[in-house]
C-alpha cells in the first residue's frame, strides 16, 4: 500500500489490472458460450443482449473477450514465469562462474538476442506448429535471454562484494552462495523486468494469434479474434476493437506498474 500511495501511475496500473482480472475471472460466469454460433444474429451492434455486439458467426463478442482474456493472461504470466526461471538461472550461473563458461553461455544468449524477440517467437512457433502451447514456448524462449543478460550483470556486480567473498572463504558451495546472497540481493531489477515482460508476452502471444500461430479457431483469444474480425472493421468495428482494446488496457497496466517498480528499486529516484 505504501508503494501504491507514493506511485499514482502504479496505482492506476493496478486498478486497470484489477478491473481486467475481475472481468475475466468473474465475467464468464454471466455470459453465454463464446463458441455458440447464431448466424441469424451475425454482426449485430452492441445491445442489452450483446453489450459488445456479435461477430460474423453471431457469437457474443463480450463472451469471447472475457473467455479469451483467461487464456491470454494465463499464457502471459506463464510465459514470463518460464522465461524468468530459465533466463535467471542461466545468467546467474554464467555471471558467478566467470571464465570460459561465462563466455560460451553468453555467446548463446547473444545469438538469441541478435533476433528481435517477436521475429524469434514467430520463427519458433512456425517451426513447432500452430498451437497455444507452442506459442507459449516460443515466446518464453524469445524473452529468456533478456533475463539471462540482466541476471548475469547482477551476478557480476554482487559476486565481488565482501559478504560474498566471506561466504566463499567460509566454504559455502556456489549453489548456496547464489541462492542465499546473489539472487536475493539482485532480485529487484529482475522483478522490474518481469513486470514489463508480462505486457510484452501478452503482446507477442496476441501477435502470434493474429498470425494464426497461436490459439486455433474456434477457441477465443484476443489476438486471433482481432485477426478474424479485421475484414469487417469498416462496417462493424466492435468485434475487432473489443479484443484490441482489452490487449491495450492490459499491456498499459503492466507497463505502468513496471515503470513504477523501476523507480522504486532505484535509490536515486526513490529519494527524489
Amino acid at each position: 500500500m505504501h508503494f501504491l500511495r507514493h506511485n499514482p501511475l502504479a496505482a492506476l496500473g493496478a486498478l486497470i489490472l484489477l478491473a481486467v482480472l475481475l472481468a475475466v475471472t468473474i465475467g464468464p460466469v454471466f455470459t453465454v458460450s463464446p463458441i455458440a454460433i447464431d448466424m441469424q444474429a451475425a454482426l449485430r451492434p452492441p445491445s442489452l443482449a450483446h453489450p459488445f455486439g456479435t461477430d460474423f458467426f453471431g457469437r457474443d463478442v463480450l463472451a469471447r473477450v472475457l473467455h479469451g482474456g483467461q487464456a491470454t493472461l494465463t499464457i502471459g504470466i506463464g510465459v514470463v514465469a518460464l522465461a524468468f526461471l530459465a533466463g535467471t538461472t542461466f545468467g546467474l550461473i554464467a555471471g558467478f562462474a566467470g571464465g570460459w563458461p561465462d563466455l560460451v553461455m553468453m555467446r548463446v544468449v547473444d545469438a538469441l538476442l541478435s533476433f528481435p524477440s517477436l521475429v524469434l517467437a514467430i520463427a519458433l512457433a512456425a517451426a513447432l506448429g500452430p498451437s497455444l502451447t507452442n506459442a507459449m514456448l516460443a515466446v518464453a524462449v524469445a524473452l529468456a535471454p533478456q533475463f539471462a543478460r540482466l541476471a548475469r550483470a547482477q551476478a557480476l556486480s554482487i559476486s565481488v562484494l565482501p559478504y560474498v567473498e566471506a561466504a566463499v572463504a567460509a566454504g559455502s558451495t556456489p549453489g548456496a552462495i547464489i541462492r542465499r546472497h546473489v539472487l536475493p540481493n539482485g532480485i529487484g531489477p529482475l522483478l522490474v523486468q518481469a513486470s514489463l515482460a508480462v505486457g510484452s508476452a501478452i503482446l507477442q502471444t496476441a501477435g502470434l494469434g493474429f498470425l494464426g500461430l497461436g490459439a486455433q479457431p474456434p477457441a477465443p483469444e484476443w489476438g486471433a479474434d482481432v485477426a478474424a474480425n479485421l475484414q469487417y472493421l469498416r462496417e462493424t468495428p466492435w468485434p475487432a476493437l473489443a479484443p484490441g482494446l482489452a490487449i491495450l488496457a492490459t499491456v498499459i497496466g503492466f507497463n505502468l506498474i513496471g515503470d513504477a517498480l523501476g523507480d522504486w528499486f532505484d535509490p536515486r529516484r526513490r529519494s527524489e
